[in-house]
C-alpha cells in the first residue's frame, strides 16, 4: 500500500499508528505525531517496541488480536513515552487482512481521568464537611465544660504544682477549639466582589517573606493582562497563603517557590463551560508530596509533616471549589506544582458547605 493511501488517516483527530506483519510501523498520522512526541519521518519502519519506553500492554492486545482474529480493546493503559512522560490512553487494534496490517487508534484519557478524579474527590469532601461539622458540634460542648472544670479546679488546688495540670488540660482544650474553629470555618459562602489575583499574590509573598526572611525565594512570572475576578479576596488569599506555607515548610524555609499566571480560553471547570479562566500555578523546588498521601492530600487532618494538623489543604480546595475552581497537583522530588484554575466571568457561587 503506497504512503498516499494512509493520507486520510491525517485527517482524523484521534492517534493511529500502522504496522506491517513485523510489527514495524507503516504510517503515523499526525494527531499520532503530536500526542506520542514522536516524528513520523524517524519512526516509519522502526519497530513499534522502539517508539514507547514500556509498551508491553500494546504488545499484549497485539498478540491477543493475533491469536483471537478479532478486535481488542483496552480502555486505560499507563504508557510511557520515550521522552520520560507518561499519558493515559484507550486504544484498539484491528487487523487488516488485505492487505495484511494492523491498525492502532489511541484515544488519550488524561482528561476523563481528571474529570472523574474531580468528582470523586468532591464527593468525598461533601462527605467529610458534613462528617467534620457533626464530630465537631459533639466536640465542642464536652470540650468546654472540660475546660472550665479544669478552671475551677484550678483555683481549689493549694498546691501551685498540681496547678500547671489543670493549665495543661486549659491549654489543650483551646488548642482542641481553635482547630474545631478552624475546620467549621468554610462552611459559609463567599463574600464576592471584584479583586485582581495579583495583590492577592503579592499579598501572600510579602506574608511568606516575612515569616521565611532567609533563605527563601518568592519568584513571580504574572500575566499582567489577566483581568479581574469576581471572587473573595480573603478566602483566595487564605488558599493560596495555606498552599505556599506547606511548601515553605517542606523545605524547612530554603528554596525556591515561583508564582505564575496564565489566562486559558474555553475551560471547563465542575462540567461547566468558561470562555475564560485563571489559572494560578505554585511551584516549589522541595522534595515532593510521599506518595502514601497523594490520593487523599486534600483530606482533613492529612499531613506528611510532624506535628501538622492537615486542615490547609483542605480549607485551600475547600474554598477554590465555591470558587467553582478546580485544584490540582503534579509532584516528584525536587518540583511540585499545584495549579488552580478559576472562571473569571459567568459563574455564581458553591455551597461548601452542603
Amino acid at each position: 500500500m503506497s504512503l498516499s493511501a494512509f493520507a486520510g488517516l491525517d485527517l482524523l483527530e484521534t492517534a493511529v499508528i500502522v504496522l506491517d506483519t513485523g510489527q514495524a510501523v507503516r504510517h503515523l498520522n499526525t494527531a499520532a505525531e503530536a500526542l506520542f512526541e514522536l516524528s513520523a519521518r524517524e519512526t516509519v519502519g522502526r519497530p513499534l517496541s522502539a517508539c514507547f519506553s514500556e509498551p508491553t500492554e500494546i504488545l499484549a492486545a497485539l498478540a491477543a488480536a493475533e491469536k483471537q482474529n478479532a478486535s481488542v480493546t483496552e480502555h486505560d493503559v499507563a504508557l510511557a513515552l520515550r521522552l520520560g512522560n507518561t499519558i493515559h490512553v484507550g486504544f484498539t487494534v484491528r487487523e487488516i487482512e488485505a492487505p495484511a496490517l494492523t491498525v492502532l487508534e489511541f484515544r488519550q484519557t488524561d482528561q476523563q481521568r481528571k474529570i472523574a478524579n474531580e468528582e470523586r474527590l468532591a464527593a468525598q469532601q461533601q462527605a467529610n464537611r458534613q462528617l467534620i461539622r457533626n464530630l465537631a458540634h459533639e466536640i465542642k460542648n464536652p470540650l468546654g465544660g472540660i475546660r472550665g472544670a479544669a478552671q475551677l479546679l484550678k483555683k481549689e488546688l493549694p498546691d501551685p504544682a498540681l496547678k500547671e495540670y489543670t493549665q495543661v488540660i486549659v491549654d489543650e482544650a483551646d488548642r482542641l477549639q481553635s482547630l474545631l474553629d478552624r475546620l467549621l470555618t468554610p462552611h459559609s459562602l463567599p463574600q464576592l466582589g471584584e479583586l485582581n489575583i495579583h495583590e492577592v499574590l503579592e499579598r501572600v509573598r510579602s506574608v511568606l517573606l516575612a515569616e521565611y526572611p532567609n533563605g527563601l525565594a518568592v519568584r513571580r512570572d504574572y500575566d499582567t493582562s489577566a483581568p479581574d475576578l469576581y471572587g473573595d479576596k480573603e478566602q483566595l488569599i487564605q488558599a493560596v497563603l495555606n498552599i505556599v506555607r506547606n511548601a515553605a515548610q517542606a523545605m524547612h524555609g530554603a528554596g525556591q517557590i515561583v508564582l505564575k499566571t496564565r489566562v486559558a480560553r474555553q475551560v471547563t471547570l465542575n462540567r461547566r463551560r468558561f470562555p475564560l479562566g485563571l489559572m494560578l500555578e505554585i511551584t516549589d523546588n522541595g522534595p515532593g508530596i510521599p506518595d502514601h498521601i497523594r490520593d487523599t492530600v486534600f483530606y482533613p487532618l492529612v499531613s506528611a509533616r510532624p506535628g501538622g494538623t492537615g486542615i490547609g489543604l483542605h480549607l485551600a480546595h475547600t474554598f477554590v471549589q465555591q470558587h467553582n475552581g478546580t485544584i490540582d497537583f503534579i509532584s516528584q522530588a525536587g518540583r511540585t506544582s499545584f495549579t488552580i484554575t478559576l472562571p473569571l466571568n459567568g459563574w455564581t457561587p458553591l455551597d461548601g458547605g452542603k
